[in-house]
């Protein structure tokens, strides 16, 4: 009866557990969504993820919200105003991006959502590594080095500006230089600055401004952007050509903040396009005042000089003394050493004369003529002697030669092979045999004779060798 009625108390249960049972444990909403979120954050700490971008939104708290999605679910996702500051891009909608935060659990609305630390468009990360590995290559190499730095010119007569036609960067670069020095000579080479094609054109339009002749400087500019969009001036064949320009080129890729490799290997960086323009051309206005001033200024030196220089010669004129008298005292020395010279000179010329004759005299009487016949003799005879010893030596050595070679045929193994001997060696070793018990039956065996060599096999051996040979 009992085991009957605790069946039917339990069948009245919902799950056949007793509700008052108190090994159950029983949650409120608040405490599960806690024990969720703690169960989530821990499992995930940081993860990266990628996903397309939908629903993006700012409030007034300056935090970004948006939907993270791909082709069958989607999540929520924040990223607070604090790490927004590493941001060099605006996310948007359809944007597809890469990110890396944390899972999280929204507890009054029980919904887990994802909060964003980092975020860059998709591909931006491997343009990264390709720009860091492309710098540390051409920085190797040498295009980066200071000593391959152009010097950009002062005062330029020509500017080329490579950029795009359309954009308001050469606008401004056009308006700046013509609000600092007008009339400056300036040529266009318009080129896309991004996508597809951008970096032929640039290469193309770098390589026809060398070929001009009255071009001082160039620019290479365009407007802000993404590591996507200035993908054209990182480029290693952009790079290698502006490396290669014989006209000085200024970089101005971007922002302040924007680095690329042109700007690694350019021969000078400018912050933005406008300080480019700045930076090729001096204002024509302040040339002109400090000409005027420098000009003002060598009139008021010269005047002065012009002065002092009449002062001086006024003074020096009062104080100039006659200048016949002592041009009347220098001739009367100049006689008296003319005449002192000639005698001095008369003197070396009679001592060298007597020199003379006495060695003259003195080679007559040691005169080697007719000591030259005498030589002539033992000349000829020591000739005699040296071609009659030559002649003995060789017909001696002759002699000892032929003696040599008899004897060297007498006892070349060829000779003895041709009487009729011959010689025995292993196979393959080609070791020489001299005693049966260093060869075995049925091994081969090579014989060479006068005329050639042959193999035979061994069929019987003697200890003993013949004595009738």
């Amino acid at each position: 009866m009992t085991s009957r009625n605790s069946d039917k108390n339990m069948s009245d249960s919902p799950d056949g557990l007793d509700a008052m049972d108190p090994v159950r444990k029983i949650y409120t909403v608040s405490e599960l969504s806690a024990n969720i979120k703690s169960l989530l954050e821990e499992k995930f700490p940081f993860i990266w993820i990628v996903a397309e971008i939908s629903n993006f939104r700012t409030p007034l708290s300056g935090h970004f919200y948006f939907t993270l999605k791909d082709e069958e679910s989607q999540l929520n996702a924040v990223m607070f105003r604090g790490q927004q500051q590493q941001l060099k891009f605006k996310p948007e909608d359809g944007m597809r991006i890469t990110g890396m935060g944390r899972l999280s659990v929204y507890e009054p609305r029980g919904t887990y959502q994802i909060i964003l630390e980092y975020l860059e468009p998709c591909g931006v990360g491997a343009l990264q590594v390709a720009f860091e590995k492309l710098k540390a290559q051409l920085a190797a190499e040498g295009l980066f080095d200071e000593k391959h730095k152009k010097d950009i010119p002062f005062l330029p007569r020509k500017i080329a500006l490579v950029t795009s036609p359309t954009g308001a960067v050469v606008h401004d670069m056009l308006n700046i230089i013509d609000r600092r020095f007008c009339n400056m000579n300036i040529q266009v080479f318009p080129v896309k600055v991004q996508g597809n094609g951008a970096e032929e054109e640039i290469i193309a339009a770098l390589k026809q401004l060398n070929q001009t002749v009255d071009t001082d400087v160039a620019i290479l500019a365009r407007g802000g952007g993404s590591l996507e969009d200035l993908q054209a001036f990182n480029s290693e064949g952009v790079a290698r050509t502006v490396f290669t320009s014989e006209i000085p080129i200024i970089s101005a890729i971007g922002h302040e903040t924007d680095y690329t490799i042109v700007d690694f290997v350019a021969d000078l960086r400018a912050p933005t396009p406008s300080a480019a323009a700045e930076l090729a051309v001096p204002i024509k206005s302040e040339l002109l005042q400090k000409l005027k001033d420098i000009s003002e200024n060598l009139k008021y030196r010269m005047a002065n000089t012009i002065d002092r220089l009449g002062f001086n010669l006024r003074d020096l004129s009062q104080r100039l003394v006659d200048p016949r008298k002592p041009i009347e005292d220098w001739r009367l020395r100049m006689d008296d050493y003319t005449t002192r010279l000639i005698r001095y000179i008369q003197i070396l010329l009679d001592r060298q004369k007597e020199r003379f004759q006495w060695w003259t005299d003195r080679l007559v009487n040691n005169s080697p003529a007719h000591q030259s016949h005498n030589l002539n003799v033992i000349v000829e005879q020591n000739t005699y002697k040296l071609i009659k010893s030559f002649t003995k030596n060789i017909d001696n050595k002759s002699a000892r030669l032929r003696e040599l070679c008899i004897q060297l045929e007498t006892l070349s193994p060829i000779a003895i092979l041709k009487r009729g001997y011959s010689i025995t060696r292993t196979i393959p070793d080609l070791d020489l045999v001299f005693d049966p018990k260093m060869v075995s039956i049925e091994q081969d065996l090579e014989v060479m004779v006068a005329k050639g060599t042959l193999t035979c096999r061994v069929k019987g051996k003697s200890e003993n060798g013949p004595e009738n040979i």
